[in-house]
């Protein structure tokens, strides 16, 4: 299904203009700086007991149409706020002051609460909406690389719309599944899950929230240690990250933004050229002594010996187009005011077909609050569509631009249809075989929450959040059976799969809130109860009678593989919150929670769960005052607690059974086991934040531990049982543990220029501390107690065996079997330390953003050395010096370069350097946009991906162990932006 996004857009520019025609028409222009006569952008000009303002342009200059009645209110984050009546003036020079203290002004989104920067006593790292929103992105996820210590976020895949792995503090279970933290889009819980799909484009299925609207997001915070999760009890074990959409507050106006850009695959690996190839793969027959015939020899004998066709450029050459499209539209008046926005991403493909993604968003917030502020109401609407068209079934681009022979014949014929008889003759199929196939997902995504607020009596309010989520998808793969030899009689086939999520939750709560002199106390009690709903059907189409019936099941001639699934997930938790402070020095934050979970037998459902978190703001000492005055700001904070785990299948601890193929019988398919109870997490953390210089220069150190236990698992089993697994805890300790600094300085601030750069880096150390029993068990082979759960086991590479001139690997116990006995080697594969440097320039309209992403670790590379077989090889093995020098295409061979590829050969050095995203823009003068009756114009460039520095052979270190996998593509946009 396509849409008329033009009619989509138009209509909201109706809308937004509609809303811009009640504006008055006196003109008032200012600019607004600091202290030292620098222009501050961003500053928030609002019109006071009116919702109506704008934000100041990046020489901090800014133009409102008001009345000469009009007070204008100034603020922005840091300063203090300045109040000037307009009279009859028709140009402001405003200064505003540092505030007393820059970080108190900073808010942060705790959850069910909020704190500042200054007072919080957990572990909150927060990237504002402007870091995000012009990067030519689908997934919000992905603007977190190298922005915040602690978070690895791995995108597995270049296709849009693919889900990324996000790690915060590492890997806290020995199940995959176990490890992603909890997703909060403005209160509501979002399943993370990935998507299933049946695309044959290699990642681990969909992203539920590639649609969301970029440019419609106001922050992101991630929730990190006890204090800070253990108010979402077992929800957070792993982290939460809380999603806030702008809500159009103390704003009025329309703004419209366009982007359009082209991207690529940023490397290229070395191959052999034909010449090269073909005297190789002769010497491989001279090795074996071996006569070339046409079945073993077909590239020799069969094929053309001068061609040569550079298939990475072939099926990984493409430019794939970018186009964006964002409005949005603010108003209301001094009681109630709102925001619209809609947007439009498209975006094309690198690989030799016609795909497509597309998404469409919308979003609506509604705030109200009545005159004497003792009722307030928020309602946040968020919609998204997006149509992913993938390869349906049967082609990686990415191996065979790597692996076909460089004088491998034609793939198509002239009139567009496969060329089989070539490869036929070869007893070889055509690469492409299954290129016009086809699969089509389409997900809608509905999230709405309405938050409503009462002040029963001063200091005590009653709240209630509600939210709702309705999340389906409906794929359709079709293959028609010209993507396929006729010689086998292949039919038209279709693979229908339609699932849909549906998640509800009301949380009430009672907040109270009392000051006592110097004491102020804080204290929240509510309930949470949720509920999500997953089904999904799937069923395979067969013998349509023609290829424009594929998909229509009424039209086949048989439907198989019928499969559906239901499951329904409960939980309700009462939590609480205490939080204490004395005189803004000292800060105590006690939290508890009482979960839930239907995924548990009774008499295991309930758990409980807790922190205790506390800070003191050693500055605010007066002898600390009177001797450090070059120390603005200084805390020492620390946090102890424990968070739940119940992430696994629904129904583990039931017997579960599926009908059989023939009629009234049942067999089981799930083997009960009603004792398992819930996994923990204990969290210990202790920091330092401290600013010097005015807090021009900011630093923070953090010190965690974190131990998960009692660790829940499908526990394998015999296949004599007839069952593959049963859920299970095991007696199984993983630890986390680490270092993370950050730092950010302001290192110029002057009139026409500033300097601000933000440094981060973590050093993460994951451990499997203790697991009795383990070599008896299943896992014996995977795990090590005192190493990373994320390790291989590798032989032990010897060189080249000069007898027989293979590959050779150690046999560890002299048996003369290789065997898991024999893999001694232990391969971390984990990361030493990441980070990410990011560096601002303003400099009057101009503005320069640059981020470096920095990785230290270990990789392997496994393939493309497999020299004498027919498929092509990095240039390095014509190399004698190379440890590449095995060239035979022998059983023997095939077996030493399958245990080569198991063995430390393959180590190697995949750090890497990246720039990750730069952003130029220019903004026109304020004076430039008066008769235009607009108040901003920027003009902008952005890159995304554009210089990696690494050692690593493959195609890209962020995939450390994919070889020829890549997990992003060279992206460069350009655009403008349009405030009305």
């Amino acid at each position: 299904m396509k849409y008329n996004y033009k009619t989509y857009l138009v209509s909201l520019l109706f809308c937004a203009f509609f809303l811009e025609a009640n504006a008055q028409q006196k003109q008032m222009s200012g600019k607004v700086t600091d202290t030292s006569l620098m222009p501050i952008p961003g500053v928030n000009v609002r019109v006071k007991h009116q919702n109506k303002g704008i934000t100041t342009n990046f020489e901090g200059e800014f133009s409102l149409n008001i009345s000469t009645k009009d007070t204008l209110v100034f603020s922005y984050m840091g300063y203090q706020p300045q109040e000037i009546a307009v009279s009859k003036q028709n140009f402001l020079a405003i200064q505003l002051a540092p505030a007393a203290h820059a970080l108190q002004e900073v808010v942060i989104n705790a959850g069910y609460y909020s704190t500042t920067e200054r007072e919080r006593t957990g572990n909150i790292v927060r990237v504002s909406g402007k870091d995000i929103e012009l990067q030519p992105l689908v997934s919000p996820l992905q603007a977190l690389q190298g922005r915040m210590a602690g978070v690895e976020m791995n995108t597995n895949s270049a296709t849009p719309g693919a889900a990324p792995t996000i790690r915060i503090r590492g890997q806290n279970s020995l199940r995959q599944e176990g490890n992603s933290p909890l997703y909060i889009i403005d209160g509501v819980p979002i399943n993370s899950t990935p998507i299933e799909s049946n695309s044959s484009l290699g990642f681990a299925g969909i992203d539920p929230l590639s649609t969301l609207n970029l440019s419609n997001i106001e922050s992101i915070e991630v929730l990190k240690d006890a204090d800070a999760t253990a108010i979402y009890g077992s929800r957070g074990a792993n982290g939460v990250i809380l999603i806030t959409t702008k809500k159009g507050k103390d704003q009025k106006g329309i703004q419209a933004r366009i982007y359009s850009g082209v991207a690529s695959v940023p490397n290229k690996l070395d191959l052999l050229t034909t010449k090269e190839y073909l005297r190789l793969r002769q010497q491989a027959f001279t090795n074996d002594g071996v006569e070339p015939n046409e079945t073993n020899a077909y590239d020799l004998l069969l094929w053309d010996q001068d061609r040569y066709t550079d298939w990475q450029e072939e099926f990984l050459g493409g430019t794939a187009a970018i186009t964006d499209v964002n409005i949005a539209a603010q108003g209301g008046n001094d009681q109630t005011y709102f925001s619209v926005n809609g947007a439009f991403h498209q975006q094309g493909s690198i690989y030799p077909v016609d795909l497509q993604y597309q998404k469409f968003t919308g979003g609506f917030n509604l705030d109200h609050h009545a005159k004497d502020n003792k009722f307030q109401l928020n309602l946040a609407i968020n919609y998204g569509v997006d149509e992913n068209e993938l390869l349906g079934d049967g082609i990686n681009f990415g191996l065979k631009a790597f692996q076909l022979p460089p004088n491998a014949p034609e793939l198509y014929l002239d009139d567009g249809s496969l060329n089989w008889e070539a490869w036929s003759e070869a007893g070889l199929t055509n690469p492409l075989e299954g290129i016009f196939n086809s699969s089509t997902t389409q997900a809608r995504n509905l999230i709405t929450n309405l938050n409503l607020s009462y002040v029963l009596v001063d200091g005590l309010e009653l709240k209630t959040n509600l939210g709702f989520t309705d999340y389906r998808s409906d794929e359709l793969v079709k293959m028609p059976k010209r993507s396929y030899n006729p010689a086998g009689t292949p039919l038209h086939t279709s693979l229908t799969t339609e699932s849909q999520r549906k998640s509800w939750i009301i949380e009430p709560q009672l907040h109270y809130t009392k000051q006592w002199g110097k004491v102020n106390l804080q204290a929240l009690v509510g309930g949470t109860f949720q509920e999500n709903q997953y089904d999904t059907f799937s069923v395979q189409g067969n013998k349509y009678i023609s290829e424009a019936l594929i998909g229509n099941l009424g039209a086949a001639e048989s439907l198989i593989n019928a499969r559906a699934r239901n499951t329904d997930y409960r939980y309700e938790a009462v939590f609480s919150r205490l939080g204490l402070h004395w005189d803004k020095k000292y800060y105590l934050n006690l939290t508890g929670r009482r979960d839930g979970s239907s995924r548990f037998a009774e008499g295991n459902r309930f758990a409980n769960f807790g922190a205790i978190g506390a800070a003191w703001i050693f500055t605010e000492e007066a002898f600390f005052k009177d001797r450090l005055h070059w120390v603005s700001f200084g805390k020492l904070r620390g946090s102890y607690g424990t968070t739940g785990n119940d992430q696994i299948p629904d129904y583990g601890y039931l017997d579960a059974y599926e009908a059989t193929m023939g009629p009234g019988g049942v067999y089981p398919t799930g083997l009960a086991n009603p004792n398992y109870s819930w996994e923990v997490n204990k969290k210990a953390e202790a920091g330092v934040q401290l600013g010097f210089v005015k807090s021009r220069i900011d630093v923070g150190v953090s010190v965690y531990r974190n131990r998960s236990s009692n660790q829940l698992v499908g526990y394998p089993l015999p296949g004599i049982t007839g069952f593959t697994s049963v859920q299970a805890n095991l007696p199984a300790t993983v630890e986390n543990r680490g270092v993370e600094l950050e730092f950010s300085s302001e290192n110029i601030r002057r009139e026409d220029f500033r300097w601000e750069t933000s440094f981060n880096i973590s050093f993460p150390k994951n451990e499997l501390l203790r697991y009795p029993g383990l070599e008896e068990s299943p896992y014996a082979d995977r795990y090590r107690v005192g190493h990373p759960l994320n390790i291989g086991l590798l032989y032990a590479y010897q060189g080249i065996d000069e007898a027989t001139g293979y590959y050779q690997v150690k046999d560890q116990n002299g048996d003369e079997v290789y065997d898991q006995e024999d893999r001694q080697v232990i391969f971390d594969r984990s990361r030493a330390y990441f980070g990410g440097l990011n560096n601002s320039f303003r400099y009057k309209g101009f503005s320069l953003q640059f981020l470096f992403q920095f990785v230290k670790q270990k990789g392997s590379f496994t393939g493309l050395f497999n020299t004498g077989f027919p498929q092509n090889q990095l240039d390095e093995v014509r190399d004698d010096s190379s440890p590449y020098t095995q060239v035979s295409q022998t059983p023997e061979a095939s077996q030493a370069y399958a245990r080569a590829t198991e063995s430390d050969l393959v180590s190697e050095d995949a750090s890497f350097i990246r720039l990750k995203t730069l952003n130029l823009s220019y903004s026109l003068p304020t004076h430039w946009l008066e008769s235009l009756s607009l108040s901003e114009v920027t003009f902008f460039m952005t890159g995304q991906n554009l210089l990696t520095i690494t050692p690593y052979k493959g195609m890209d270190p962020a995939i450390p162990n994919g070889g020829t996998a890549f997990s992003g593509l060279r992206t460069l946009t350009t655009g403008v932006q349009l405030n009305f």
